[in-house]
């Protein structure tokens, strides 16, 4: 997925509301759930590899802060 965080989000929740609302015909359940499955596998990967960085920063930042 290319797109950024804000649209996947976006994309994911009118997917939802879709559910909620009862607009999903049998023969696009599949592949909105299939959809939605990846934009949340996406997310999910982004925040890892996002708390991985800041884990890896931390200390630099702590030194850094801590010579000031």
């Amino acid at each position: 997925m290319t797109t950024d965080w804000n649209a996947a989000a976006e994309e994911l929740n009118a997917i939802v509301a879709s559910f909620d609302q009862g607009e999903v015909s049998v023969d696009d359940l599949f592949t909105k759930l299939e959809r939605a499955t990846q934009i949340i596998e996406e997310l999910e990967k982004r925040l890892t590899d996002t708390k991985a960085k800041v884990e890896e920063l931390a200390p630099r930042i702590a030194t850094v802060a801590g010579d000031e």
